[in-house]
């Protein structure tokens, strides 16, 4: 997470004792600067100051703990260390109560102002780690901060799902396993006027098939063996909300046929009833199979798939955006740490060259994975299954992650340099350049 670089403000009204504060951090390779009373120091704190105060207690004007007490109230977790005379020690202990981080009665060791601003700076800036974290979770309301990546496949899925969550269209989400389905699924719920409604997610990959019929549509008491009172399904369950169908391609066919009849009549008879209940949910339904392919084949109803793909979100692969790769892991990382009560640790070349190298079967899921060992300091790639990009330099991780990012594009566009340059956004010639530098013409 980049963030402005911490520093250190003094405030000393006596010059001698001011440089010598200065010169003692200074050499330390500590970021300081020195005012002459709190009126300053007011004014050159602003909401945004990256840093801590080491501030006499006797001041002209406002004293220190007059300015300790306003700094407090701007910014609770701001650290302020006081420097006090002879017979102000009863003062500077008051003043911890009052929120100071530290005192130091004069006259002090540089290796102790040293030793002290250390401390604080540590702490402050562990602090300003869990606060931009907290405040990157609270963006998670937003679209742009739960569906991450900047490549033009993630802008247009957004652009896509911000046109249609309000709508009660049928949505078809088709990926990998691993790819972000069910996240999309419930951002289509959340930015829809349903957001206060159940979301209610079924796995149909996960049933066996001789209790799936009673988990979707519900039963009445003693409707069959075992089924000693009435059950709500899931459908009914969901009703004003979103169904989510996960791996629909594994629904038994027969009960896709019932599944059908509900979609057309948007009404349901739970198993043992001859009552019909009416239904309204918006279903949203999620696939890794060609599901068009499986209705041509008769292993899936092609008028339920009609039925389903009304609006059609195909969710790529992470191998073919790879430019969004280190956003996602920086985020995963940040989300990991804070969970972890861990600091984030620092993204060293050997681990960025193994991200961008590898081709990540199991996609944003993995990737968590990934980032979720590297916050708690163990290797962020296993020893088994290593790939080709292990030992790679920065360069060298940075020439692969280019050549997969031009060979994608090809790929996708049929190798025509004009549609691959505007998608890329990089001039024809730079790119009939790289083309050539990387042999993929």
């Amino acid at each position: 997470m980049n963030q402005a670089p911490l520093t250190v403000l003094i405030v000393e009204d006596d010059p001698h004792v001011l440089l010598g504060c200065q010169q003692a951090l200074a050499l330390e390779d500590i970021a300081c600067e020195g005012v002459g009373s709190a009126e300053e120091a007011l004014q050159r704190i602003g909401d945004d100051f990256a840093g801590i105060v080491v501030s006499d207690i006797r001041l002209p004007g406002i004293d220190g703990l007059e300015l300790l007490s306003r700094l407090k109230a701007r910014d609770n977790s701001l650290p302020v260390v006081l420097i006090t005379g002879h017979g102000d020690i009863d003062m500077a202990v008051g003043a911890m109560r009052n929120g100071a981080y530290d005192f130091m009665e004069k006259p002090f060791a540089p290796e102790r102002l040293v030793e002290v601003v250390r401390r604080a700076l540590e702490q402050r800036g562990l602090s300003r780690e869990v606060f931009a974290l907290r405040r990157q979770l609270a963006e998670q309301s937003t679209l742009e901060g739960r569906i991450i990546g900047r490549s033009p496949a993630m802008q247009n899925l957004r652009d896509l799902i911000a046109n249609v969550a309000d709508t009660s269209a049928n949505v078809l989400i088709e990926g990998e396993t691993g790819t972000g389905k069910e996240l999309v699924a419930r951002c289509l719920h959340d930015f829809s006027r349903r957001q206060g409604q159940p979301f209610v997610a079924l796995n149909c990959g996960g049933l066996p098939e001789n209790l799936f019929e009673s988990e979707i549509f519900g039963h009445e008491a003693n409707a069959f063996t075992g089924a000693g009172k009435r059950r709500i399904g899931k459908i009914e369950h969901a009703n004003g909300g979103t169904l989510f169908l996960d791996e629909v391609e594994s629904m038994p066919i027969n009960l896709q046929i019932k599944l059908l009849r509900v979609l057309q009549e948007r009404t349901l008879e739970r198993l043992g009833s001859n009552q019909s209940i009416p239904v309204d949910c918006r279903v949203i339904a999620a696939t890794k199979s060609d599901l068009d392919a499986l209705g041509q084949s008769g292993q899936f109803r092609s008028d339920l798939y009609y039925r389903l793909n009304v609006v059609t979100l195909e969710l790529p692969p992470l191998r073919e955006r790879r430019e969004d790769i280190l956003q996602l892991f920086e985020h995963f990382l940040q989300l990991s740490s804070l969970r972890f009560d861990r600091e984030i640790p620092q993204l060293d070349s050997q681990t960025l060259s193994r991200l961008m190298a590898h081709d990540w079967p199991g996609n944003v899921r993995e990737l968590r994975n990934v980032a979720e060992r590297f916050a708690l300091g163990l290797p962020a790639f296993k020893k088994a299954g290593a790939s080709a990009s292990q030992g790679l330099g920065f360069s060298e991780a940075v020439e692969a992650f280019e050549r997969n990012l031009l060979s994608d594009a090809l790929q996708r566009t049929g190798g025509n340099l004009s549609q691959a340059s505007q998608e890329l956004g990089m001039a024809k010639t730079t790119l009939f350049d790289k083309v050539k530098k990387y042999g993929l013409g």
